[in-house]
């Protein structure tokens, strides 16, 4: 379905649930319309499922460009083959500890499991980057284990260190920077995922694995505590 939003942008719904299925669908109608209709695009944000296009107004009128996009969509649709575009595996290393993982002990205890069994599920999993927001470099992840699934604090934190590893049901994600946030903190990354240089690490479609490392790695790796 498509629905405009503004006098120069529509938007693209591929699904209303969050599916990771969706992800090579959205990306696959962002790189076809980036490749025929460059001309009149200004910028395309894929998200869970949808896709925002901002067009020329210049160039192109709203009608022209949804009968343009409505044939790229039906092409792209019955096109059964891997889409070109299906995100970089990038390994995030993590140092899994109540030092920094605020919310390590309590959220293992209402699981009912050991802090290990809870970085053994946490990296035991390839996450797809669903969207980026919140704060540049911000990739919301999924998804989470079931059984270490935890809704987001009822009361956010003023202060959550950058690299903070965290979850929010069915999400995970690890903070750039400093900032608020209200999401459970079970570890941190020393990987820096933003810069004014290089922009953001992850990027929407990207897979995401966690590894565990030793206090001493953390800190070799530039991490701090």
């Amino acid at each position: 379905m498509i629905e405009p939003v503004s006098e120069d942008s529509i938007l693209i719904r591929f699904g209303d649930t969050l599916d990771e299925q969706l992800t090579p669908r959205i990306l696959a109608a962002q790189q076809t319309i980036a490749e025929q209709l460059g001309d009149w695009i200004i910028d395309q944000v894929p998200a869970y499922t949808t896709l925002l296009v901002v067009y020329d107004l210049h160039k192109v009128d709203f009608r022209r460009v949804i009968r343009a996009i409505e044939l790229i969509l039906t092409a792209t649709g019955e096109d059964t083959s891997e889409p070109a575009t299906t995100g970089r595996l990038i390994e995030l290393p993590v140092y899994y500890h109540p030092d920094v993982g605020l919310d390590l002990e309590a959220l293992a205890e209402q699981a009912g499991l050991t802090i290990d069994d809870v970085i053994q599920r946490h990296t035991a999993t390839t996450y797809r980057v669903f969207a980026m927001g919140f704060a540049p470099g911000f990739g919301f992840m999924g998804t989470v284990d079931p059984s270490i699934a935890t809704p987001r604090k009822k009361t956010p934190r003023q202060r959550v260190p950058a690299g903070s590893v965290g979850i929010a049901n069915q999400q995970t994600a690890v903070y750039p920077s400093v900032s608020p946030g209200g999401w459970n903190i079970i570890g941190r990354c020393p990987t820096r995922l933003f810069s004014l240089d290089s922009l953001s690490l992850l990027q929407t479609g990207d897979r995401v694995s966690f590894t565990s490392i030793s206090r001493e790695d953390f800190l070799a790796q530039g991490g701090v505590l």
